[in-house]
């Protein structure tokens, strides 16, 4: 099975389901860059429940900057945020302490590319995950893709499996969460998880 996926900032459960159970991968970098999706924002969980963590980009005159083009804006510092906003979500986790310092020089140094950015650490989670995978890039834009096509997926899993969250006593199972929440949740279960939901 092969299957077509936007590049995604620490995407949720159901794009590295998708990247598990696919035999072939291909990431699309010939796409228009599309707002307020997974390409340059995640979901994690916090004391407060769901909590959103967006990349912000530098303003283009138009829409139709190609994604493989988006630039990050490093004027505020995003990445402290970011990674403050992830200690105090995961710090209690069971793995958090196994993983950090793997994902923190993500968020000490500057990145230019927003793809690049998320490419690098997409493949760093799938290196702590122990799993190799051929990542394929597109070299044009195309309407029809002969395979699973998530380019305009919004990665919602139907029945996903619940797992102990840090926050379970507080708040009934979040589903769909960032990558980072089975990860530090479950650590190296993470892999047979992923591939035990249906996508």
């Amino acid at each position: 099975m092969e299957c077509l996926l936007p590049i995604s900032y620490l995407g949720p459960v159901a794009y590295y389901s998708a990247i598990l159970q696919s035999e072939e991968i291909f990431i699309e970098t010939k796409e228009h860059f599309i707002k307020q999706s997974f390409r340059n924002r995640c979901t994690i969980m916090g004391a407060n429940g769901s909590q959103t963590l967006t990349i912000p980009k530098e303003r283009k005159s138009s829409d139709k900057t190609l994604i493989s083009d988006i630039s990050i804006s490093n004027q505020d510092n995003w990445q402290k945020l970011h990674w403050q906003s992830i200690v105090s979500a995961y710090n209690s986790s069971p793995f958090f302490e196994y993983y950090k310092d793997e994902l923190f020089p993500f968020y000490n140094t500057k990145h230019n590319t927003l793809f690049d950015f998320n490419l690098k650490l997409s493949k760093t989670i799938l290196e702590l995950m122990q799993v190799e995978k051929k990542i394929n890039f597109t070299s044009e834009f195309q309407k029809e893709f002969n395979g699973l096509d998530f380019r305009s997926s919004k990665f919602i899993l139907k029945n996903q499996e619940e797992y102990q969250q840090v926050f379970c006593e507080k708040y009934s199972f979040i589903p769909n969460l960032s990558i980072l929440d089975v990860l530090f949740n479950l650590g190296p279960e993470t892999t047979s998880y992923l591939e035990r939901q249906s996508i």
